[in-house]
């Protein structure tokens, strides 16, 4: 598993705090950005789905600190390059910082389906590096996705299993055989707003 270490020294100074924090866990691309068959090579092709930024910022002005963990065989495919993946996280910070939101860390499996790493969801290497790198329980902790592999990593460390229907979450949905307790939501921006809602957002 691989840390995306862009303002590393900042989250450092924060990481105290962080663990006394609610703490949510969202896969990339298809519920942060537009999700592609054929893989989000570029800075060009990483686009923000509607809300999803506006919805990340609701959360991190609430005091929830939001954690990206997202597979990107695409690095193993030798689609696009490990700097080509940094500039569009740069793009992704710069414009949710846009709407007074940030994330508290972005991590990403580079590993192909084949590479037996532990990292590349459905397994729950990242989830685990997350909460470790953090000093948090994953117990409970929402985890948002498009993809059963998301929410199989995450019933595996305890955590609450959230399907969103953008990206492929359509289709993992009519596939059937999702998690016992799946939460479905229309998108990440309704998930935020239930949530923070029923009073999750503020620390315990």
């Amino acid at each position: 598993m691989l840390f995306d270490f862009t303002k590393i020294m900042c989250l450092a100074v924060k990481t105290c705090k962080l663990c006394e924090m609610y703490n949510v866990i969202i896969d990339r691309d298809g519920v942060v950005n537009r999700d592609s068959d054929h893989f989000i090579k570029s800075v060009d092709e990483w686009v923000a789905l509607p809300g999803s930024l506006e919805a990340i910022a609701r959360l991190s002005q609430a005091q929830v600190a939001v954690h990206v963990a997202t597979n990107q065989s695409g690095i193993a495919r030798g689609l696009f390059t490990l700097a080509e993946l940094d500039a569009m996280h740069r793009k992704f910070r710069q414009q949710l910082a846009g709407y007074g939101g940030e994330v508290a860390s972005i991590h990403y499996c580079p590993h192909g389906p084949d590479d037996d790493c532990d990292c590349r969801k459905p397994r729950p290497g990242m989830y685990q590096q997350i909460a470790a790198a953090f000093g948090f329980s994953l117990e409970g902790v929402p985890v948002v996705g498009d993809s059963l592999r998301d929410l199989q990593a995450a019933v595996e460390v305890g955590a609450r299993p959230i399907l969103v229907r953008t990206g492929k979450g359509e289709r993992t949905l009519a596939a059937g055989g999702l998690p016992e307790n799946t939460q479905v939501y229309c998108d990440l921006s309704e998930f935020v707003d239930n949530w923070l809602a029923a009073g999750r957002g503020q620390p315990p």
